[in-house]
């Protein structure tokens, strides 16, 4: 089932008319399963792109500001971009009961996957781009590849890191025992600085979402991350914001949590210059999103793969 709704927007990158971008429906495992579209013919792989929390899909394609779209630069650039609501979000928010476990998420997102590439080209593979809160969806897709039918090109994480800000930790930590309730220290973490992002961004006002209960339910998922991270064996890039504060950043950060990756072939963490935790819709997002497709263009090309390495 695929719903008709479309949008183009002026101002995209590239000569090429401007992509279009599709909201689709489809069934996974029984729970009907949204995403953003932007489909490109031969394309040289398929983006698929997992929101954070309390927002949905439109967080990869923000109304109204085409140059901070991930969907639009990389299907400019060759790409095909699923930007999927996770499950809980988007068309599955009243099946909270048939998602409540991280397996049957897995499982329903792998398949969701499946069915939104049904009959369609996937170019070299499938490249997994997740934002804070989708990272652990992420993690447990890239884990266990063979779900993706072993067609899996490397993993960006952004947003994620091992040790909570000192700064927020006690705000996070209620959250955790009531997501229910506003958190405004929680709040400024996810959007500071404020002149990080044009003012009708600043907020996710307009990108905003329900989350579901089990966001708030986590507790060993820094153990299951280190466990699960050491089984990738694709290529993986990290990204942290330089002015982030929900996780603890800066390069000793990135070091410590660069390590978790012990099977990966290649990994790669950066900084990104000028950014607050949410890098796909700041003032930095094209930076952010172009230093990341090269990576993914790396990966295609099978840079520190072993593929066709002499």
């Amino acid at each position: 089932m695929t719903s008709s709704a479309e949008s183009t927007t002026e101002g995209d990158l590239g000569a090429d008319p401007p992509a279009r971008v599709a909201s689709r429906v489809v069934r996974a495992l029984g729970v009907p399963t949204s995403a953003l579209v932007a489909e490109v013919p031969s394309p040289q792989a398929v983006v698929v792109a997992l929101h954070g929390g309390a927002t949905n899909s439109v967080y990869f394609d923000h109304p109204g500001h085409p140059r901070l779209s991930l969907l639009r630069t990389a299907a400019a650039l060759g790409f095909t971009v699923l930007a999927m609501d996770r499950p809980g979000y988007g068309s599955s928010a009243a099946y909270e009961h048939e998602v409540d476990t991280p397996e049957r998420r897995t499982d329903i997102a792998w398949a969701g996957v499946g069915a939104l590439l049904d009959g369609r080209e996937r170019g070299a593979g499938i490249f997994l781009w997740a934002h804070s809160a989708g990272c652990e969806l992420a993690v447990r897709m890239a884990a266990d590849d063979m779900r993706g039918n072993g067609a899996l090109l490397g993993v960006e994480l952004a947003g994620m890191g091992r040790e909570h800000h000192p700064s927020t930790l006690g705000a996070i930590e209620a959250w955790g025992r009531d997501p229910s309730r506003a958190r405004p220290g929680l709040r400024h973490a996810l959007w500071h600085p404020r002149d990080a992002y044009p003012p009708d961004v600043h907020g996710g006002h307009r990108i905003g979402a329900p989350s579901p209960a089990y966001e708030g339910r986590r507790r060993g998922w820094q153990d299951d991350f280190a466990r699960l991270a050491a089984r990738i064996a694709v290529p993986v890039h990290l990204t942290l914001a330089e002015h982030e504060q929900v996780w603890r950043n800066g390069p000793a950060a990135l070091a410590d949590l660069a390590t978790l990756f012990t099977a990966a072939p290649r990994v790669v963490a950066e900084e990104q210059a000028g950014a607050g935790h949410n890098t796909s819709v700041g003032h930095t997002a094209p930076a952010y999103h172009l230093k990341v497709l090269s990576f993914v263009e790396e990966c295609v090309l099978g840079v520190g793969r072993g593929d066709g390495d002499e």
